[in-house]
């Protein structure tokens, strides 16, 4: 039996290597196209900012791989098992099915165990870090538009030339603002300062020493000024606050306890709770379910495998997408539905498993 186990282990794990490295691979780039390619067409970008992006990226990526890597993994090797006819000479030793898949079960809690790291800590740390990577190239991005000298900058109605610069200290500024591309003000000043708010974001330029002409109906007004401080348009700057489904699993527990002293609603929070648990669990209700399943179709091709690791996967996915639809009506238990999942692929595949060892 421990010789059994060992072939078993080794198809398996074997399988599952490769179908965790093509799976993440695969929504890796995905995510890369979505979230990345900002930063990789950004002029500010180097390699090495892209490259500490994806791999900031890669957990976040492996937590969902994981629990689909070992669904197809099972399929596709259970799958070719029974095609080669080594499950029927396996029980025909006196070796039931459960005794099979009991390896396999122990693998998949193996995994879940990993899962859950990642998907309570590992994930929402590195995404949490990506996050505050995309606001450190997006202040840059704002600030040095208007820190380069003799540059020409557009930021909203504003247009704004630089002569030189010295720290967040300018020098022959030249501002003109425009309503319905209409120009309503012209600035020229000697210098002027680049206020940040507190995550770096420019949000004001202080001229010093200004002479301005400002136009009110279809006159043209002179004036000047020792200080004039123009506010910049603020679009895209926003506060760098964590989504819940970026917090870690204490980090969420500390904002559920903070929202309930204050009477508010938790219900967001517990679905997010509840899918980062149940989530972890997959890949044992995937085990559960493939092994059944794969012996059935009794096919060794892998197109096969995949296709009914995908319909699986969706039909798992679809309960966790309609958990988080309904996190605002706590009256439908939404944190609950994200189990429902878990209960019925183990419930299945518990009882296929076991009809499928009784035919015997």
């Amino acid at each position: 039996m421990q010789t059994l186990t060992q072939y078993l282990l080794r198809q398996l794990l074997a399988t599952f290597g490769l179908c965790l490295v093509v799976f993440t691979l695969l929504l890796l780039l995905g995510n890369v196209l979505k979230e990345v390619l900002d930063l990789l067409t950004s002029q500010l970008a180097s390699p090495a900012v892209a490259m500490r992006a994806i791999l900031l990226l890669l957990p976040f990526v492996i937590a969902f791989a994981l629990p689909i890597a070992l669904l197809a993994a099972v399929l596709l090797t259970f799958g070719r098992l029974s095609a080669d006819q080594e499950i029927t000479a396996m029980r025909a030793n006196g070796i039931s099915l459960v005794q099979i898949a009991f390896p396999v079960v122990a693998i998949s809690l193996l995994l879940s165990g990993i899962g859950a790291w990642f998907n309570l800590e590992i994930a929402p740390r590195c995404r949490q870090a990506f996050k505050g990577l995309q606001y450190q190239m997006l202040r840059d991005q704002s600030a040095v538009r208007l820190l380069r000298p003799r540059s020409y900058t557009q930021i909203g109605d504003l247009d704004i030339y630089v002569g030189g610069t010295s720290g967040n200290h300018l020098t022959d500024v030249l501002l003109y603002q425009y309503t319905n591309q209409v120009k309503i003000l012209e600035c020229r000043a000697e210098r002027a300062r680049l206020e940040t708010n507190e995550l770096g974001f420019p949000v004001r330029l202080v001229l010093e020493k200004v002479d301005a002409l400002q136009k009110y109906g279809d006159t043209w007004n002179p004036g000047s000024s020792e200080v004039f401080p123009v506010d910049l348009p603020s679009r895209g700057m926003k506060t760098q606050a964590w989504e819940f489904n970026e917090m870690t699993f204490q980090q969420l527990l500390v904002a559920k306890a903070a929202l309930e002293e204050r009477g508010a609603g938790v219900t967001p929070i517990q679905v997010q709770l509840h899918r980062q648990l149940a989530f972890s669990l997959a890949p044992v209700g995937f085990a559960l379910v493939g092994i059944p399943l794969a012996i059935r179709a009794h096919r060794r091709e892998t197109n096969i495998g995949i296709v009914i690791a995908l319909f699986l996967v969706l039909i798992y996915y679809s309960f966790i997408i309609l958990g988080q639809s309904l996190e605002t009506r706590s009256s439908c238990r939404p944190h609950w539905i994200v189990w429902a999942p878990n209960f019925l692929f183990q419930a299945i595949g518990s009882i296929l498993l076991w009809r499928a060892d009784r035919r015997g």
